[in-house]
């Protein structure tokens, strides 16, 4: 099991340049968790591809099934003094610390392409390549 960022579901749902690796990684473990904040994130990146005309609203609305469905089970609060104590340690933003603690309490990687996290949190956070490896 892994820990997965909300970029690398929206890679998996949305095709582009990135749905190769996101298919890599879920191929090497199929099971993805989040924390519940992937939810907000993900409906916030796909309305951003609505808005610029990448995407109608009904394809948004099937996309939002799909991951919801597909992540259901594997969701998780968070501890909001463990998120805050690493984002004041490291510089992340309290988002993106959501992802780090949740691998951390599972003691499972957190695979991101986010490159403040993966120097922040070497020992958490690996890159989708780094994982395929």
């Amino acid at each position: 099991m892994i820990v997965t960022d909300t970029n690398l579901l929206v890679y998996l749902y949305v095709k582009g340049q990135r749905t190769n690796q996101a298919e890599a990684v879920i191929q090497q473990d199929p099971a993805w968790a989040a924390p519940l904040l992937w939810r907000s994130e993900f409906r916030n990146m796909l309305m951003g591809l609505v808005r610029r005309k990448d995407l109608g609203l009904d394809d948004v609305l099937e996309i939002v099934s799909e991951a919801e469905q597909w992540m259901m089970g594997r969701e998780y609060t968070v501890v909001s003094h463990k998120v805050l104590q690493l984002a004041g340690q490291s510089g992340c933003s309290a988002y993106d610390c959501e992802f780090v603690s949740l691998a951390m309490d599972l003691e499972i990687p957190l695979v991101t392409s986010d490159r403040q996290i993966l120097r922040a949190f070497p020992k958490v956070a690996v890159s989708p390549e780094g994982f395929m490896k």
